[in-house]
């Protein structure tokens, strides 16, 4: 008598086994994905966190007072300086080199990818971060000098730095400024809107030094939707958080009993 011959697997069996493999896949790739993503945010906020305590330790070297922002003839910015106002920035000779750790520069942030960089872009050197210039790198009444760290109200509702990108028409680029909703006059006045640059590029949340040194990661209350450079500003998750009244929390002046 004949063994009985083992059975194959049907089309249908072979078909299912592959659709949980491709499930099973998936779920594994998309775990991956989340603590990769936490990793690099991680990475982010101590980026964030040394940048805060370098424009501290730099306003305590100076009078208590914080970083320019930028210089009169645009050769000089808080992350580096350059020769002539088109060349590119040395990162490692800019005024916060010094606090900035063996490298002198500041890092880059692991989740600022797919970058312009050289002619197709006009920032470079900044590590994905933007710096509150209107109000704390710079003052309304003038905004080539910073404010004294001991004229900011409230430092832990104030912003200092927070993760940056500008949309392009063909990309996204550095931008070394998180701008308010607004731009500000010399008398304070609130005038017209602003591009918008802050990055919400850690799984919808964009993370934000103060001014008491603190980090904390914030999610979008409006995201723009274009600039004059052409660029889509919702395609890459770039916006604002928080209050917009009197610029929210940029503003150094913002009410004592807002939220925060």
């Amino acid at each position: 008598m004949n063994a009985a011959r083992p059975r194959g697997f049907t089309l249908i069996e072979i078909l299912v086994v592959l659709a949980i493999v491709a499930v099973l896949a998936a779920l594994l790739f998309g775990a991956m994905e989340s603590v990769q993503g936490a990793g690099h945010s991680a990475h982010c906020v101590e980026n964030l966190r040394q940048l805060a305590a370098a424009n501290i330790l730099y306003a305590s070297e100076n009078n208590g007072q914080l970083v320019n922002a930028q210089d009169r003839n645009n050769r000089l910015r808080w992350h580096g300086v350059r020769e002539s106002i088109s060349g590119p920035f040395r990162a490692d000779q800019g005024p916060l080199a010094p606090f900035l750790g063996t490298d002198r520069r500041v890092k880059l942030c692991p989740s600022l990818r797919s970058v312009l960089l050289g002619d197709a872009s006009f920032e470079d050197s900044t590590g994905g971060y933007g710096y509150n210039a209107i109000y704390v790198g710079g003052t309304p009444r003038d905004r080539f000098i910073a404010e004294r760290l001991a004229n900011i109200p409230h430092p832990s509702r104030t912003i200092m730095f927070t993760d940056t990108a500008f949309a392009r028409a063909n990309g996204i680029q550095e931008y070394p400024y998180c701008e308010p909703f607004k731009w500000v006059d010399a008398a304070g006045r609130l005038a017209g809107p602003l591009s918008a640059s802050v990055h919400f590029r850690h799984q919808g949340h964009a993370n934000v030094a103060w001014c008491d040194g603190h980090i904390s990661a914030e999610i979008p209350s409006r995201i723009d939707f274009g600039n004059p450079y052409g660029g889509d500003s919702k395609k890459w998750q770039i916006g604002w958080f928080g209050p917009s009244a009197e610029n929210g929390w940029w503003n150094t002046a913002a009410d004592e009993n807002a939220p925060r």
